[in-house]
């Protein structure tokens, strides 16, 4: 059978980190066996269901690259005529029925069993004689359990599994609105779409016995259970969720995280090629992976280790490829292309996101001077007026002698001025590195002299010698 894998998310709100893990396994599954990665919708959900959701879907997987195969995407809630033709093949065959009771009598049979001590099981209460189902009578369809045995399956990563009869009741197949659950959808959907493997997360292990139930009555050969970990927060053993403060991917995009740096962190989620590399494209990726290098243990989502790897791609992109990513990074004042561009090449060792880029405004106009920043320094507080006046009016005049403007000649001149002060690098550097950006932070400082210019540098140093009394 062919690879064909799924990635079937509800349009509930942009992507997050667990659904995207799941997305980019399920991709490279096929791809490193030569097969299709498909994309499906599950939006039959329509009370969660967010207008313009399935948009944010199909943009953040190709902002990803993580392309889908199949050219139309398939709906759910286009296919309903196929849900009930299957769920009438169930009602023939007396393994599913119409369901009698109303919302309320069944939260009152779950009171009383929990009143017991007992968990609630619906097939404990399934009416002695059952009715027959129609579409849209608006009576939802259960599935009759008959085979009370224990179930036995396999998963590609947990290994052997089972559960026993306590696990198996009458679930939902479609709802009293006519449009079918989770439960049922996709299993149709699956063996429509010709899926040879499912992957996603663990919290589907306590429903699989319900599937594996429904497979067989469906007269289905289930596909290959791929069963990834979960992610927890880096705090604790609860899973990373929206609630506590996971972002989407559209906003690491937006906090100028580069997407290959995004892949690379998700698939070290919960898999490892058995070696010490970190650092994968996406290409790379689509060579190695490996369903068997799949771990069971929960991965805890570091934010840090994001960060690292972030930088990492930052320097390991082609200049010319990393500078077409960074619009909408600068700020507004950064107009000058070639300035830019020297920027972003003298800044990039130091980039943690692109958003970074975001604080260079004093390459492109003139810092707003915050003396206090010289002051409050820790390698300049104990420095008095005086002393600084004197060493900024030695820097001026010795850089004014250079005839030749650039970073090596900068680096040879900032070094003599080492010798001629006294100073340690870490007093006199930061001295004239603040003095000429205001700046929290910048570039190695020959590198920042030279892009701003002799001019410029100039100006800048004696509009500080200016305001020191």
């Amino acid at each position: 059978m062919k690879t064909r894998t799924r990635f079937a998310p509800s349009p509930t709100g942009q992507l997050h980190i667990g659904g995207v893990r799941t997305a980019l396994f399920a991709y490279l599954i096929a791809k490193r066996n030569k097969g299709d990665f498909l994309l499906r919708i599950e939006d039959t959900d329509k009370k969660r269901e967010v207008k313009g959701a399935d948009q944010v879907i199909f943009d953040t997987l190709s902002w990803l690259d993580l392309q889908w195969d199949n050219q139309e995407v398939v709906y759910q809630s286009a296919r309903i005529d196929r849900y009930n033709a299957w769920a009438k093949k169930l009602v023939t065959a007396g393994l599913a029925y119409a369901d009698p009771y109303t919302a309320e009598e069944i939260t009152a049979m779950r009171a009383e069993s929990e009143a017991a001590g007992k968990p609630f099981l619906y097939r404990e209460h399934r009416p002695e004689k059952l009715e027959k189902w129609q579409p849209g009578e608006g009576k939802s369809l259960r599935f009759k359990q008959t085979n009370l045995h224990r179930v036995h399956w396999h998963d590609d990563v947990r290994g052997d599994l089972s559960a026993g009869p306590e696990n198996l009741d009458d679930f939902v197949l479609i709802k009293a609105d006519g449009l079918p659950t989770y439960n049922f959808a996709h299993i149709v959907d699956d063996y429509e779409m010709k899926i040879s493997h499912i992957v996603r997360g663990q919290e589907f292990i306590s429903s699989t016995p319900n599937f594996i139930r429904l497979y067989e009555a469906l007269k289905i050969t289930p596909p290959r259970f791929v069963t990834v970990p979960s992610i927890l927060g880096l705090t604790g053993g609860k899973k990373l969720s929206k609630r506590d403060g996971a972002k989407s991917v559209e906003d690491y995009r937006n906090d100028g995280y580069l997407k290959e740096a995004i892949l690379n962190f998700l698939v070290l989620l919960g898999w490892n090629d058995n070696s010490t590399d970190e650092i994968f494209s996406l290409a790379e990726l689509t060579d190695i992976f490996d369903i068997t290098r799949i771990q069971k243990a929960s991965a805890r989502f570091d934010e840090k280790r994001l960060l690292w790897i972030n930088g990492q791609w930052i320097r390991k992109l082609p200049l010319d490829e990393l500078y077409k990513r960074t619009e909408g990074f600068w700020p507004t004042e950064a107009q000058d292309e070639i300035t830019k561009k020297r920027v972003l090449e003298i800044m990039r060792e130091r980039l943690k996101t692109l958003a970074d880029l975001r604080e260079t405004t004093y390459f492109f106009k003139d810092p707003t001077p915050d003396l206090s920043m010289i002051t409050s320094n820790k390698f300049l507080k104990d420095l008095g007026p005086a002393r600084i006046r004197e060493l900024l009016q030695t820097t001026h005049t010795t850089l004014a002698e250079i005839t030749d403007w650039n970073a090596d000649n900068l680096r040879t001149t900032l070094n003599l001025l080492l010798e001629t002060t006294g100073e340690k690098p870490a007093t006199l550097f930061s001295l004239i590195r603040l003095s000429v950006s205001f700046a929290p932070f910048s570039p190695e400082l020959p590198f920042t002299l030279d892009v701003l210019g002799r001019d410029t540098t100039l100006r800048r140093l004696q509009s500080v010698i200016n305001m020191v009394k």
